[in-house]
């Protein structure tokens, strides 16, 4: 094995749970669409899973809705309800057979649910403010009530993860999804203490983490991960600027959380808002927090020596998505030193090989130019 990948395959404490990784990879949270129709996980998806488990040290699950309203994919499986404790408890199983540490992330699609998915047909955020994309549904804004209740079932998703035996969960607050829309000054023009202000649309995102972590404070008697996943900026104006995340992530950054982790399409791609500013949003946020505050970086890394990059940014973890979905053996061949046999381009016969679920493989194969192909 070459020694320059050492690094990578060097083991990782959390600070705050305490809890170690045997290396610096991890997978990265990807939409299988292959769910059952009772928002339980499919045999298919556990066969993906499985197939996957020896990918990276922590292994984050697809999102997991905590609410009925909140689902935001057909086939997305749930973590809203105690009678969905059988299927999480499979679903942690079969992430950690093989000895890594397996995560759930937790979410609400707020604006972006398909109404034909949210009981009354009707999607809810911050404000009824409809999102920038064709035929794109205005929600309704959410009563004070309704932010009450999503934040406590942000909470008691969490506490299901901790009894189905799970090592952690991640707070889904990227990717446009509602967490995000409270923060963002798109989506959010209330008035009252949910917006308005940097600080207080802010609100929302911190009183979750409260919620989080009281609940599994409650519920586990051991040690417990808790991530933060956010998306550094937005396209829209107003929209999330990379000033208004480094002030989120310095907040973050005394919560007492094992990670942050920054979701973008390419690792070292350049602002969405600024195209002369070439650093990498996950670079700046680590450089800001990453004292205090792990930093996990992610997007468009399929080789190595991409992942050893990144870790050279100072980031301290780096994630795959698309690679473990062509290469599920990638830390295996990486510790045997088989680099050359590591696959970068989807295999389009090899469905069954790979164990991608149906619905999660047609999806990629009309996602034009998201993945290199094999033809």
């Amino acid at each position: 094995m070459n020694e320059d990948f050492s690094k990578l395959l060097s083991p990782f404490q959390f600070p705050v749970s305490g809890i170690q990784v045997d290396n610096r990879i991890v997978m990265a949270p990807m939409t299988t669409f292959s769910g059952n129709e009772d928002g339980t996980v499919s045999d298919d998806e556990l066969s993906y899973y499985k197939e996957r488990n020896r990918g990276a040290g922590l292994l984050i699950s697809a999102c997991a809705y905590v609410t009925p309203q909140g689902k935001a994919f057909p086939g997305q499986f749930s973590a809203y309800s105690d009678d969905m404790l059988p299927s999480l408890k499979r679903l942690a199983a079969a992430l950690k057979e093989n000895g890594g540490k397996a995560v759930l992330q937790i979410h609400h699609g707020g604006r972006m649910c398909p109404p034909e998915l949210v009981p009354g047909g009707e999607p809810l955020s911050a404000s009824a403010v409809a999102p920038v994309r064709e035929g794109a549904v205005t929600p309704r804004e959410m009563t004070e009530l309704e932010i009450e209740e999503t934040i406590a079932a942000y909470g008691e998703a969490a506490r299901r993860a901790v009894e189905a035996g799970f090592d952690g969960v991640e707070i889904h607050g990227a990717n446009t999804y509602l967490i995000q829309q409270f923060f963002s000054p798109h989506s959010n023009r209330r008035t009252d203490k949910w917006g308005g202000s940097l600080e207080k649309r802010m609100t929302f995102p911190l009183a979750v983490v409260d919620a989080v972590k009281a609940a599994v404070k409650k519920a586990s008697d051991k040690p417990f991960i808790i991530g933060y996943r956010i998306s550094p900026e937005e396209l829209e104006n107003p929209g999330i600027t990379m000033d208004d995340t480094l002030a989120l992530a310095e907040v973050l950054s005394e919560k007492e959380l094992d990670y942050l982790h920054v979701s973008t399409m390419n690792f070292f791609g350049a602002s969405l808002r600024d195209a002369a500013d070439t650093t990498p949003r996950a670079q700046l946020i680590y450089d800001k927090v990453g004292h205090k505050l792990p930093v996990i970086g992610v997007g468009g890394v399929s080789t190595p020596q991409q992942a050893d990059m990144v870790l050279g940014t100072g980031v301290q973890l780096v994630a795959l998505g698309r690679e473990l979905l062509i290469e599920p053996h990638w830390l295996e061949k990486l510790k045997n030193g088989q680099l050359d046999s590591i696959e970068t381009a989807l295999d389009v016969h090899n469905q069954s090989g790979l164990h991608i679920p149906t619905p999660m493989w047609n999806s990629l194969l009309t996602r034009t130019g998201w993945l290199p192909l094999k033809e």
